[in-house]
């Protein structure tokens, strides 16, 4: 990959080379890198989703498989592994950021586009001697020294699932686990486009090893505290439908405050899932929700039904993600942060 200077180390930004292609050679360094190397960092992106935590955990059981010293972490102020994650196993080997290498001999990243979605962690990155991104969204800005990415794939956990094959681990049943979370989560329990036939064959094959995927999916997606309810009622009063936007295409969006789960005691993690709720409105082909966070800034989830990009109108606000599914980050009022979504909205996709 032709390198490029960003954040003070080689790399190759995909918003001029939309093109990623991993070679036989990228493969070949990746294995080298971890083979060679006694100690190795390994970080997903802050309030880790199945695919991020899924995919570092799985590898980071593999790395011990191989005789590695490993750590992992990520970067949120509050180190917490979400609720609905915890039944995934390899989590004795999580630290917290104040634990984390400062400067890692090799470090790999999962499912993060930016070295920013990195947080606390984004220090140790910048300052490891190598880099591996390992990442398939096509906003990833290839901000390590080695980038496995491939924007084809349906998880990032695809990816991983590769590398561990590369450097000879079996994959049991703990490692599997791990995997199909990242995978399930992000094909959307293999409803969204990015379920591919080959999606199905790793399916199989990570079933094959004895997990129970009905209990996967009960801890995914069919689990809430009660407070969840509550919280579900204010945004649903709040959500607002916008019939002539993108184009008469149509935009259904809310939000909710740190003050609608701080009077539930509802962690920030547990309202991830009311944008699926929103995004069903028929009459809206993209959805919004806004999701006040511990600090008070707004995390900005959005989906389309596949006519708007919305990938690009998150990187243009600074996040990122892909097609159908993005999100960033906003300091500003939910007001000023809607009126900048939607003069973006406006630009034909």
């Amino acid at each position: 990959m032709t390198p490029q200077a960003h954040g003070g180390r080689a790399a190759r930004d995909s918003r001029e080379h939309p093109e990623w292609k991993i070679t036989e050679g990228d493969w070949e360094r990746a294995v080298t890198l971890v083979e060679s190397a006694d100690e190795i960092a390994l970080a997903c992106h802050v309030a880790p989703d199945g695919d991020a935590l899924g995919s570092m955990l799985a590898f980071g059981q593999a790395l011990r498989v191989l005789g590695k010293r490993v750590v992992a972490s990520f970067g949120d102020r509050v180190f917490r592994v979400p609720r609905l994650l915890r039944f995934l196993p390899g989590q004795d080997l999580l630290v917290p950021p104040s634990a984390y290498p400062s400067a890692p001999e090799l470090m790999l990243t999962f499912d993060a586009s930016t070295a920013d979605r990195l947080g606390l962690l984004s220090r140790s990155a910048d300052r490891a001697g190598e880099l591996i991104v390992v990442d398939h969204h096509p906003s990833c800005t290839g901000f390590g020294t080695l980038c496995v990415v491939d924007p084809s794939a349906a998880a990032t956990a695809v990816l991983v699932e590769e590398l561990i094959r590369r450097l000879g681990v079996p994959i049991d049943r703990d490692i599997a686990v791990c995997l199909y979370t990242g995978l399930a989560t992000d094909t959307g329990s293999f409803k969204y486009s990015s379920t591919s036939p080959s999606a199905h064959a790793m399916a199989g094959r990570l079933i094959s090893t004895g997990l129970r995927t009905e209990v996967i999916a009960r801890e995914l997606w069919d689990r809430s505290p009660f407070g969840y309810l509550k919280v579900l009622g204010a945004a649903m009063n709040r959500v607002v439908l916008d019939r002539e936007a993108a184009g008469g295409l149509g935009l259904v969006w809310t939000y909710i405050t740190h003050a609608d789960r701080a009077a539930y005691g509802l962690p920030y993690d547990e309202v991830e899932g009311v944008i699926d709720v929103v995004r069903r409105a028929d009459e809206a082909e993209v959805a919004v929700v806004l999701k006040q966070d511990d600090e008070g800034a707004w995390q900005v989830s959005i989906r389309s039904k596949g006519a708007v990009d919305v990938a690009k109108i998150a990187t243009a606000l600074g996040g990122g993600g892909h097609v159908s599914a993005a999100g960033f980050t906003s300091y500003e009022t939910v007001d000023t942060t809607m009126a900048r979504f939607r003069s973006l909205l406006r630009i034909p996709q």
